[in-house]
């Protein structure tokens, strides 16, 4: 028997709890959390009690033995947490939980992230401590402090070395907000936003505008794994993991801001090995949920998982190409980061799953291949592929 996840776990139940604005929310994280976890149980028509293992990432505040102890556990089996990364941990959290439940760690794994930047503290912003040591200390008395303006730098970059065109941003973050209209639960529902409004928005940071960059929200959002035999028991169409891979290319995390190729998302080495254990190539997918913390690390992305190239990134990377149904590159089919909500990107987890079911509000059409992009230009990077009973066959 070859070592992969293909075909080994499926996705069975999917919740969030509402999204509010960063400070919105009337609920403490912890409770969030719960909230997000108890609507996948439902979702799942499974008893919470079931439950026998968590996985979460970037720091998740709701540890595992209170969730378990609130939610009347009847035995923790499998607890884990994704290094590093930031929101490049969400694909790597449900990697993780369907690795313990394909090896028997586990038979009925929560992966969850709850996000409550109104309660404890905001994301991007320069540090505030006295001193500053280690990479910091080089970058930090210059002025490079945030994350909007270290990872602006990789975005020029890649305009400058090859021709990509930064207008491919705008493109994104129109059709994200596009994509929002369609949504009710996305935090920008009802607030459109045109090529005008964007290119007069201010600067944060070259080349970013406004709406180049995540929003700032409160939010849980939660999905269920099982084993792949155990599919048919749940209500819904079972999505299929394909693949799963994480990991860094060679001194893709030199300090510094001094990696070999400085213009990418991290994905150049990750990608191909998602690919090889999906048996999956570039052209099957056909929809991807592409974290934003920044437009230009979309572009990059993209690129770097074969869905265009650098030389037809500017042709294939504009707004009609990107929006659902009809978009040959459809992404972020409920607003993503940039107008969905911000759960550290959990939230483009739970969309590919209805893409699959074909419950999406921006579905597209006969969807069997969902890609999952977490986190370009940190490491580690993360990604998934979801696939349909059919995209097994």
């Amino acid at each position: 028997m070859g070592r992969t996840l293909r075909g080994s776990v499926a996705v069975v139940g999917i919740g969030e709890s509402a999204y509010y604005k960063r400070s919105g929310s009337p609920d403490p994280e912890f409770v969030l959390a719960l909230r997000a976890i108890l609507a996948a149980c439902a979702d799942a028509g499974i008893d919470p009690r079931d439950i026998d293992g968590f996985a979460s990432y970037a720091g998740d505040r709701n540890e595992p033995t209170r969730l378990a102890a609130a939610l009347g556990i009847r035995q923790l089996r499998f607890a884990n947490m994704q290094w590093g990364g930031g929101g490049g941990g969400g694909s790597g959290a449900v990697g993780n939980a369907a690795a313990a439940v394909a090896t028997g760690m586990a038979d009925c794994v929560v992966v969850f992230r709850a996000l409550a930047q109104g309660q404890f503290g905001r994301f991007g912003g320069g540090s505030t401590a006295a001193t500053v040591s280690g990479n910091g200390a080089l970058s930090s008395p210059y002025g490079l402090m945030s994350a909007a303006q270290q990872f602006a730098m990789r975005a020029q970059r890649l305009f400058h070395e090859h021709g990509v065109a930064p207008e491919t941003q705008r493109a994104v973050a129109l059709a994200s907000y596009h994509h929002a209209q369609q949504n009710p639960r996305a935090v920008m529902h009802g607030r459109p936003l045109n090529a005008e409004a964007y290119d007069e928005s201010r600067w944060i940071v070259e080349p970013w505008r406004l709406f180049d960059c995540c929003q700032e929200n409160d939010g849980a959002a939660a999905l269920i794994v099982v084993s792949a035999e155990r599919a048919a028991e749940f209500p819904h169409r079972p999505v299929y993991l394909l693949g799963a891979a994480q990991g860094a290319g060679y001194r893709e995390s030199a300090s510094v801001h001094n990696p070999p190729h400085y213009a990418s998302a991290c994905f150049e080495d990750v990608a191909p090995r998602l690919y090889e254990m999906a048996q999956v190539k570039p052209s099957d997918v056909d929809v991807t949920q592409v974290y934003e913390n920044f437009t230009g690390g979309v572009v990059m992305a993209l690129i770097e998982h074969g869905l265009c190239t650098y030389e037809s990134a500017n042709e294939v990377l504009q707004f009609d190409n990107l929006i659902a149904p009809k978009g040959s590159v459809p992404i972020n089919t409920s607003g993503g980061n940039l107008a969905e909500c911000y759960v550290h990107g959990f939230e483009l987890q739970i969309e590919a799953v209805r893409q699959l079911r074909g419950q999406s509000s921006n579905q597209v059409p006969d969807a069997h291949v969902g890609l999952v992009i977490s986190g370009p230009m940190v490491t580690p990077a993360t990604d998934l592929l979801f696939g349909t009973a059919e995209a097994l066959a």
